[in-house]
């Protein structure tokens, strides 16, 4: 005899239409206009739906505007110059976190990680693989003599990240300009000259 399923299925077109109306929201009026509501009513459904499917509204906003893990925007390994290596990282955060959804998010987001330990958590994961490949790159390039011995990935992807978001912080509304690839190749070489011996 079959084992009868608990409760309808989750229909994934309403997680789909509410990570839609978060961007739009984003997009309108900034994180202040995200309100469980306003999603509810832009996605057709009900609120309580939403909390169904995330436990509050910060980690909606988060999976709607990073979705994905942050790459380096190209396959690491132990032969990548480590020119490559800094451009990518540098590269990659920027195009991740200055998003016009990322941008109008992430101050909300972080003043919103001390509340959720949760979302602090699945923020930071985000850079799992980064590390992973950094780490491994690194490791050869200090045994090479590429890289300072006190070099780590950790250290460098927080120096990026950081970076990037007080670029966002401090230049709101002119991202297009201050953060462009003049500013990621100084970024670049800044981040080079550290990994050197």
């Amino acid at each position: 005899m079959a084992t009868r399923s608990t409760g309808r299925p989750r229909d994934p077109r309403i997680e789909q239409a509410a990570l839609v109306a978060v961007r739009e929201l984003l997009a309108e009026g900034g994180y202040a206009a995200v309100t469980g509501a306003a999603v509810a009513s832009r996605a057709g459904t009900t609120k309580a739906a939403l909390y169904r499917r995330w436990p509050a509204l910060p980690h909606l906003v988060h999976e709607a505007v990073f979705p994905d893990e942050l790459a380096l925007g190209a396959d690491v390994d132990r032969d990548t110059d480590l020119g490559d290596v800094a451009a990518h990282l540098v590269r990659g955060t920027r195009d991740a976190l200055c998003t016009p959804a990322a941008a109008a998010a992430l101050p909300g987001l972080l003043a919103e990680a001390g509340t959720y330990p949760d979302l602090h958590a699945t923020m930071i994961g985000r850079f799992a693989g980064v590390l992973a490949a950094l780490d491994e790159r690194l490791r050869h390039a200090v045994a090479d003599g590429e890289a300072h011995p006190d070099v780590r990935a950790a250290d460098l992807v927080q120096g990026v990240v950081g970076t990037v978001i007080a670029g966002l912080l401090l230049t709101p509304g002119a991202l297009a300009t201050s953060l462009d690839d003049a500013w990621a190749d100084r970024l670049t070489a800044h981040v080079l000259r550290s990994l050197r011996p």
